[in-house]
């Protein structure tokens, strides 16, 4: 039988407290001196220590018995405890194998959409890839530009009012020629796209460079402000001024940002530099001003039209009164005829009577 700690303590306990009895009793037993009393004493010790021993056998059954049902509890206790937690744990697992599959079935959908922004991706990669290469080119540049030009023009403005691919009286050919009404006349949009000396700017590592970079991109960008007043602007055929197209918004705001002498050349050669942004709002602008004009024209039209209206009330005004003078003279001779025709009728009767009477005096 397996015994509880505080059994084999109290065991322990007895087993020395009747090895220190047997000491004593053996040590008593050697003196001469020994009395009566103390061998009294010594035997109802032993009897208490035997009764103490008696009871505590006695107890012992019933602390086994109280030990073993606890144990029962305990392990009956902790079966349940097991069986909560493995159905817990069962749910938890059922709850996470759920979750875990959702977020599988997201993250399928989230790489399914992965891929096709992947691909799409590697088409806009391959597309900056032919721009970039398209852009390296002048002859490829310079119709990139002519193109973004002629979609702006053509969605605002309608088609009589520009021509592309003009040929002016100096046999310059001009990308862009919108005939405007006077003032300003016929104005000419000419595509520059000054992308080296851009892409050297930004390029620039180090003062020099960015030095250099700068004196090439004015350059660059003052030759085609002079080259565009020489050629397209011309007294008695175009306005006084001309449009430089900027096919880039970023060239248009460094320009504009860091090189305000530039601007200041193209104001004195009245040569206006636009970006896409500025250039859309100006063809607004055109287009606005040219409904004004073709209102105010149909505004004169309808004024001479009023003026022929008055002219031809007025003329209905005296036939009108041609026709009542008419109305006025055929009514009174309805009057002098019905007058005549009741004369005669009178005439008649009378005649009637005279022949009646003529004819009583016969008989």
């Amino acid at each position: 039988m397996n015994l509880s700690p505080l059994e084999i303590g109290l065991i322990a306990v007895t087993i020395i407290l009747l090895l220190i009895i047997t000491a004593i009793l053996l040590f008593k037993s050697k003196s001469q001196n020994m009395d009566n009393t103390f061998l009294r004493s010594q035997m109802e010790l032993s009897g208490r220590l035997s009764q103490f021993f008696e009871h505590y056998t006695l107890n012992q059954d019933k602390i086994s018995q109280l030990l073993t049902e606890q144990k029962v509890s305990i392990l009956k206790m902790i079966d349940d405890k097991l069986l909560q937690v493995t159905q817990q744990v069962g749910d938890g697992l059922r709850i996470t194998s759920n979750k875990t599959d959702e977020t599988l079935a997201m993250l399928r959908e989230r790489l399914v959409k992965i891929d096709a922004a992947q691909q799409k991706i590697s088409g806009l990669s391959e597309q900056v890839v032919s721009l970039q290469e398209i852009l390296s080119n002048k002859q490829s540049r310079g119709a990139f530009g002519e193109i973004q030009l002629y979609d702006l023009i053509t969605n605002i403005l309608p088609p009589s009012v520009y021509s592309f691919q003009a040929v002016m009286s100096n046999q310059k050919r001009a990308d862009c020629l919108l005939r405007l009404p006077n003032p300003p006349g016929a104005i000419v949009v000419d595509s520059k796209f000054p992308l080296e000396s851009y892409q050297a700017l930004l390029q620039a590592q180090n003062e020099k460079e960015k030095t250099e970079a700068e004196k090439f991109f004015r350059t660059s960008v003052a030759k085609h402000i002079k080259d565009i007043a020489e050629k397209y602007i011309i007294p008695g055929e175009t306005a006084d001024s001309a449009l430089m197209f900027l096919p880039s918004e970023s060239v248009y705001a460094e320009l504009y940002a860091h090189f305000p002498e530039v601007v200041d050349y193209s104001y004195k050669m009245k040569v206006w530099v636009v970006s896409p942004t500025t250039l859309m709002a100006t063809l607004h602008t055109i287009r606005a001003v040219l409904k004004d004009v073709k209102m105010q024209e149909q505004s004169g039209i309808i004024q001479k039209e009023v003026i022929r209206m008055g002219e031809d009330v007025a003329r209905l005004a005296e036939r009108v009164e041609s026709l009542s003078k008419h109305f006025e003279q055929a009514q009174k001779d309805i009057v002098d005829v019905k007058t005549s025709s009741i004369k005669i009728t009178r005439k008649i009767a009378y005649i009637g009577d005279i022949d009646t009477e003529k004819n009583n005096n016969l008989s």
